[in-house]
């Protein structure tokens, strides 16, 4: 019971502490939501994909067997959105969402503080590599699930490597790999936009629940968020052995596996006009939450 209070306080209300402040303070200073998340989504994003991947050193072998499993975790809970909604007999634009709410974890904005917190800072670059893992195939089955429910057509493609982290991707692995060194007056302004991300999305998705109000709950929302929030630490618990991760990567790599939801979906899901009410509400279900969910995660771990 003391371990369970300890992760409560120490690793969960630090960061649901800025969802609070969000829902409290947006309508009263009356923040723009749509105006912070297209921020968060064209600038702040792509500014913390370059500066993190530009940055980070670990050995090639074993980023190779972090980046299977992650990959693995999300494909699967992807498989079991699909099914399950093809199963219930939902429509093209319902399976999307299904596929989309179980792609794209929050493991930027919840994984990477949560992570730090529950691991130490010493563990934070290797969430880091797992959240860019899922970054990119997130995005990529996002939006590219987003447009195909509307049906296939030559511009799809353009679209999904038109978002704002994959363009991001290129020349960050280009100064990794060939070991540039940026003036200071490239990397401070990144940095200082890298920094702003985290903050900034956690209080973004408190704003959006007291904007939306608490969720009225349905099947799909239950069904759904069940697929992210069971299913992904599920799987991750049952396969990460396979993988021979040291102790911290394993830990990290789960911790980022059971995450609820990110906020972007919600994001890509207004961008593309993909039930965005739907979309909205369950990645704010989801999220809440979570906040059992982490701690169930967090105690086995």
């Amino acid at each position: 019971m003391t371990q369970l209070v300890g992760i409560f306080l120490n690793v969960l209300v630090p960061v649901f502490s800025l969802v609070l402040l969000g829902y409290l303070t947006a309508p009263r200073l009356q923040l723009e939501t749509r105006t912070l998340s297209r921020y968060a989504y064209f600038v702040l994003t792509p500014a913390l994909v370059f500066t993190t991947l530009s940055q980070t050193r670990i050995e090639v072998a074993l980023a190779g067997r972090m980046i299977g499993f992650i990959t693995l975790v999300y494909l699967g809970t992807i498989i079991i959105a699909f099914v399950t909604a093809r199963l219930l007999r939902r429509p093209a634009a319902m399976t999307a969402a299904y596929v989309m709410i179980a792609a794209f974890g929050n493991v930027g904005n919840f994984g990477l503080p949560i992570v730090q917190f529950a691991e130490g800072p010493e563990a934070l670059g290797l969430a880091t590599l797992y959240f860019l893992a899922n970054l990119v195939l997130a995005f990529i089955v996002c939006v590219t699930a987003a447009n195909f429910s509307r049906g296939i057509n030559l511009g799809m493609v353009g679209r999904v490597f038109r978002t704002p982290a994959l363009i991001a991707l290129a020349p960050a692995l280009a100064v990794n790999g060939l070991n540039i060194s940026l003036p200071a007056v490239v990397t401070r302004p990144l940095e200082l936009l890298s920094a702003a991300l985290i903050p900034t999305m956690l209080i973004v998705l408190g704003a959006q629940l007291s904007e939306a109000g608490i969720p009225r709950l349905n099947p799909d929302m239950l069904i759904s968020s069940a697929v992210r929030l069971i299913g992904g630490p599920l799987i991750a618990f049952s396969t990460v052995g396979w993988f021979a991760l040291p102790p911290l990567e394993r830990n990290v790599g789960i911790l980022q596996a059971s995450m609820p939801t990110a906020v972007l979906v919600s994001i890509i899901a207004m961008e593309n006009r993909l039930l965005p009410e739907f979309v909205t509400a369950t990645v704010l279900f989801s999220n809440v939450i979570s906040i059992t969910t982490l701690a169930v995660v967090l105690l086995l771990l």
